[in-house]
């Protein structure tokens, strides 16, 4: 199954451009949901949108997509509110909200797409966005004026226009921006060498199929590779 949740909260500080601390958030409240719901094998966010796999041999809550939906978006949203003041000063201002959804995909060639299509469009947005408060901010343009310039450029248009005006190399952009955040399950060794379960955050690409080749019989234990 594949969630997307959106935050709708109205808070007090106005982002112009990459806001790390809200990243964080977002990543805390999805850690939150992961631990308290160990059938998830995996999670992706990029702005303000998390998607989250459920194992294919999950039987969490008898499958009922509506009772998921449910718990899934209150657990995020507890965990949310919760973590709030680890990464901000400022108090909320109104209550946040999300919405969420259930998908359902019949292989894993099928899931790597849809996640796919996710990070691309965290590229896209996060370039469109370095370029834009790149012309605000130390281009002087209004934000309309910074809109009109960007108006039917391509992503060659956009990376020159970093480099050439800005010295911007966009590659060197942090890769949480670039690529967003995956939290997958992994293991490590204690004290006592026995091996215990931990979530870890990459900053990596899932376009490819090497983290799909590499993580598929996580997902289900009868998978070796994509289907």
């Amino acid at each position: 199954s594949g969630f997307e949740i959106w935050d709708k909260a109205v808070v007090s500080t106005q982002s112009t451009g990459n806001d790390l601390s809200a990243l964080n958030l977002m990543n805390d409240a999805a850690k939150g949901v992961m631990s308290d719901l160990q059938d998830i094998f995996m999670a992706y966010g990029q702005s303000d949108e998390y998607s989250f796999i459920f194992k294919r041999s999950s039987t969490l809550y008898g499958r009922r997509s509506s009772k998921i939906i449910s718990t899934v978006c209150s657990m995020f949203t507890a965990h949310y509110i919760f973590n709030w003041g680890k990464h901000f000063n400022e108090p909320l201002i109104y209550p946040p909200s999300f919405d969420a959804r259930v998908v359902l995909y019949p292989t894993i060639r099928d899931v790597k797409n849809y996640f796919s299509w996710r990070q691309a469009d965290c590229h896209i947005n996060n370039l469109y966005n370095t370029c834009f408060w790149a012309l605000v901010q130390q281009g002087n343009l209004s934000t309309l004026e910074a809109e009109k310039r960007l108006n039917g450029t391509f992503s060659s248009d956009k990376n020159e226009i970093l480099f050439s005006e800005f010295s911007i190399n966009y590659n060197d952009v942090a890769e949480i921006y670039r690529k967003g955040s995956t939290l997958i399950w992994g293991e490590v060794k204690s004290d006592d060498r026995r091996s215990r379960k931990v979530l870890k955050l990459l900053t990596c690409d899932i376009i490819g199929d090497s983290f799909w080749t590499n993580h598929a019989s996580k997902l289900d234990s009868s998978l070796s590779v994509l289907e």
